[in-house]
C-alpha cells in the first residue's frame, strides 16, 4: 500500500467521528459533509510528517473549517433564527443503526439542543462542542479562536451556561416516550382537546419551520396555544408514521403519500417540553425521508 492509499485509509477511519464534530458545530448534514471532504483535502496538501495524533489534527482541522463555515453563515443569514430547526437524522424505530449514525447520535444530540447550538456565537460554539462533547483541550481549541486558553475556557463555559438553561434534558425511557408520542397523536388525530393537555407540559414550546418565505413559520409557547396548533395542523394530515429523530420517538405526516413534515418531540418527566417541526417541502425532500409504507 503506498503513502496516499494508507492516508486515505486512516481518514477513512475518523470519517464518522469527524462528521460527528462537524453536525454539531453546524446543525446541517449537508454541511457537516462538506466540512468533512475540505479536511481531507487539507490533508493531501499539508506536511504532516511531525503529526503524532493525526485524529487529533483532524479533529481541530475540521473545527476551524467549521469556525470559517459558522462565520459565513452568519454574515448572510436571512432566515429568522428563532424559527430555524437544524436537519434532523431520521431512522425507522426497528433498533438498527449504522456506524455514522452511532456517531452522531452518540450523547443524544437532541433537536432541542442544536437549536440552542444555533444561538451561539461561532467561538462559544466550537469551545463547546469541542471541549465539552469531545474532550478537546482548551491548549488545542486556543489556537483555533485566536484566544489565550484561559479565555478560550471562559467561552466554552459561558456557551454551557445557555445551553443548560435552555435546552431541557430528554427523559431516558424511550418506552414510555413513545407511549407519550403515541398518546399525542391519538389525541391529536382524534380532535381530543383533554387529550392533549394532558400530555402537553404547561409551557411547552413548539418551533414550526415552514421555511424563510412562509408565513406558517412560529414559535408558539404554552399548552392551549398548541393544542390549538395540533388540531388545526391534524386536519390536513392523511396518515403518519413513528420514527427516530435524533434518537427519540418522532414523527412524519404524509399527504397524498408524500411527507409534509417532521415533528421531533422533547419528553420531560412523561409530558412533552418541546416539539420541532419542519414543513419546508424542499428540505424535507433533500433528507432523504422514508416512505409511508417503508
Amino acid at each position: 500500500m503506498d503513502e496516499k492509499d494508507l492516508l486515505a485509509e486512516r481518514f477513512q477511519a475518523d470519517r464518522t467521528h469527524l462528521k460527528a464534530v462537524a453536525y454539531r458545530m453546524l446543525g446541517s448534514l449537508s454541511e457537516a459533509e462538506d466540512a468533512v471532504q475540505e479536511a481531507w483535502f487539507k490533508l493531501n496538501r499539508s506536511d504532516i510528517s511531525d503529526v503524532q495524533n493525526l485524529s487529533g489534527w483532524l479533529t481541530t482541522v475540521v473545527g476551524r473549517v467549521c469556525l470559517d463555515m459558522l462565520r459565513s453563515r452568519a454574515s448572510r443569514r436571512e432566515d429568522p433564527l428563532e424559527y430555524y430547526v437544524p436537519d434532523p437524522v431520521v431512522r425507522d424505530g426497528d433498533g438498527t443503526r449504522d456506524p455514522e449514525e452511532e456517531a452522531l447520535l452518540t450523547d443524544s444530540v437532541g433537536l432541542a439542543l442544536l437549536v440552542v447550538l444555533e444561538t451561539l456565537g461561532p467561538a462559544e460554539r466550537l469551545a463547546f462542542v469541542l471541549h465539552d462533547m469531545f474532550a478537546v483541550s482548551f491548549d488545542e481549541i486556543a489556537p483555533i479562536v485566536d484566544r489565550t486558553p484561559a479565555a478560550t475556557r471562559q467561552l466554552a463555559s459561558r456557551a454551557r451556561r445557555r445551553v443548560q438553561g435552555a435546552a431541557p434534558a430528554p427523559a431516558p425511557d424511550m418506552t414510555r416516550q413513545r407511549q407519550v408520542v403515541d398518546a399525542f397523536m391519538a389525541a391529536s388525530q382524534g380532535g381530543d382537546f383533554e387529550g392533549l393537555l394532558a400530555v402537553l407540559d404547561p409551557d411547552v414550546l413548539l418551533r414550526a419551520d415552514c421555511g424563510k418565505v412562509s408565513a406558517l413559520s412560529k414559535v408558539i409557547r404554552g399548552a392551549e396555544a398548541v393544542v390549538n396548533q395540533a388540531l388545526t395542523f391534524a386536519r390536513f394530515r392523511r396518515a403518519y408514521r413513528t420514527v427516530l429523530i435524533n434518537g427519540t420517538p418522532g414523527v412524519l405526516s404524509y399527504v397524498d403519500g408524500q411527507v409534509a413534515g417532521l415533528m421531533a418531540f422533547t419528553i420531560v418527566d412523561d409530558h412533552i417540553v418541546e416539539i420541532q417541526i419542519i414543513a419546508e417541502p424542499e428540505r424535507l425532500a433533500a433528507l432523504g425521508l422514508p416512505g409511508l409504507e417503508g
